[in-house]
């Protein structure tokens, strides 16, 4: 498989894994919060880094809300969990 197909599964993933109930959301969006970084640095290898840039930004887009939390989390702070 290629880096874009790959990098299009990813996207497909998240928009289904976005359209789970938000309680069954929490496994598959930390696995792929967890890839994300794996991804965006082989995009950067091979594409450059505007690319790499761009999927950053589509990754904050995407996750605002829960690197939100962990950054909560990081300083200290206990946010609320949404039900």
């Amino acid at each position: 498989m290629t880096l874009l197909v790959l990098a299009c599964l990813w996207v497909i993933a998240g928009t289904l894994v976005s359209m789970l109930p938000m309680r069954h959301q929490y496994a598959p969006g930390i696995a792929l919060l967890l890839l994300s970084p794996v991804l965006i640095w082989l995009i950067g290898r091979d594409f450059g880094v505007l690319p790499a840039a761009l999927a950053v930004l589509g990754l904050v887009s995407m996750f605002r809300n829960p690197l939100r939390y962990f950054a909560r989390r990081l300083r200290g702070e206990r946010p609320e969990i949404p039900k």
